[in-house]
């Protein structure tokens, strides 16, 4: 993590979406070398308490900020490497349960991060948020991610299947990359690599893009760069349109 601006402050900060709904734009990481800007997203669910995918860095001021809009109910890692700040929440809100995709145990127990998990994502909602949160799984050899959708605001939360990097808000030096790696805003995607795993699961790749689309959402929260706040169904459609054009 480094203290470099991502164009995306104030950081660390709940900043309202809709009613009982919020993101949290968090500091840039470091993954394979390059910076990335990143984002939590969080839901008060019917009873109260706060659903908080993929947490941020976890700040007294940002953990003060968040109790005061309820309890930490669940804290969710959406996918294989969005976990990294699960233990400090953890240690923060220990009767918080917390919540794995496929892969995600597996690579922090790999890693020493000393997580103690209480339930593992599927392709539905565990009965916790049955009934408020939509969800499916999406997976290829390289890339497992668990998507999800808010019916009550009508919004999609993904991860990393769809990265927008602003190329004006990156160092010039990265701005390239991200064109070629097919994440560059205004036509972000999902990034060259993850697609190219898929290469041999397009059946389940379509399938799961086809039930975002019947979602109909109306806005997209990523972790990565700028998020959709309208739109949400047409930017879905751009952004997997290739997958239309194959046979």
């Amino acid at each position: 993590m480094t203290g470099r601006p991502t164009g995306y402050e104030p950081l660390l900060t709940p900043k309202p979406v809709a009613e009982g709904l919020w993101i949290v734009d968090g500091p840039v990481i470091r993954f394979h070398g390059l910076p990335f800007p990143t984002r939590m997203t969080i839901l008060r669910l019917a009873g109260g308490g706060l659903w908080l995918h993929s947490p941020v860095a976890a700040g007294d001021g940002l953990v003060a900020a968040v109790t005061a809009l309820g309890p930490v109910a669940h804290l969710v890692a959406p996918n294989w490497i969005h976990y990294a700040h699960i233990p400090a929440w953890q240690a923060r809100f220990p009767r918080a349960r917390v919540w794995a995709a496929p892969g995600v145990r597996a690579r922090a127990a790999r890693r020493g991060a000393g997580i103690r998990w209480d339930g593992d994502l599927g392709p539905a909602p565990p009965p916790a948020w049955a009934g408020e949160i939509d969800q499916i799984a999406v997976a290829s050899p390289l890339h497992s991610e668990v998507v999800f959708f808010h019916p009550r605001t009508r919004t999609l939360i993904l991860t990393d299947l769809i990265e927008n990097f602003e190329p004006e808000k990156l160092p010039r030096w990265m701005r390239p990359l991200v064109r070629l790696g097919g994440v560059a805003d205004p036509d972000g995607g999902m990034p060259r690599d993850i697609r190219l795993s898929f290469l041999g699961h397009r059946g389940a790749l379509r399938a799961a893009v086809a039930q975002m689309l019947a979602w109909a959402p109306e806005r997209v929260i990523l972790a990565h760069g700028r998020w959709y706040p309208r739109n949400g169904t047409a930017e879905l459609r751009r952004a997997f349109r290739s997958l239309s054009r194959e046979h």
